[in-house]
């Protein structure tokens, strides 16, 4: 992939779901991938999401909870709502966007039955799943399009 392919993850707290996507493409699609993630309703990343992925070996300790009011006016190749409250309320962004949206349960709700380190490991998972298969069909799509210019 020759250029950067520019990626915000969107949900409503930027506290679970956005972090861990953003970290998981950080480090699964490295330099190809320029990642951020926002909140529509920024509430500070919750102290699971820091424990969930230091147990993936990953490092949450330069994150923040941004607002997505502070990326309005960038381009981003794709813009990914992670939960349906995001999806809704996503703001127009300059550019061609393509807007994907991926529907992940809170890991922060309390569900009766479900221990809340379950949860946020369950989530956890499926994300770096979803991104892993992400990515690879981004690597097919650029090896493509780099036969298709040849």
């Amino acid at each position: 992939m020759s250029e950067t392919v520019r990626v915000l993850f969107l949900c409503s707290g930027n506290a679970c779901r956005s972090q861990m996507a953003e970290a998981f493409l950080r480090h699964l699609g490295g330099a190809r991938f320029e990642v951020y993630s926002a909140g529509s309703e920024p509430t500070g990343i919750h102290p699971l999401t820091y424990a969930v992925m230091a147990e993936s070996g990953l490092d949450l300790a330069g994150h923040s909870s941004k607002s997505l009011s502070l990326f309005a006016s960038e381009r981003f190749d794709y813009i990914i709502t992670v939960c349906d409250r995001a999806r809704d309320r996503c703001p127009t962004f300059p550019g061609d966007s393509e807007r994907i949206h991926w529907r992940f349960d809170d890991p922060a709700e309390t569900v009766e039955g479900q221990l809340p380190h379950d949860r946020f490991r369950r989530v956890r998972d499926e994300l770096r799943e979803r991104i892993r298969l992400w990515v690879a069909a981004q690597q097919g799509l650029a090896r493509r399009q780099a036969a298709r210019s040849v």
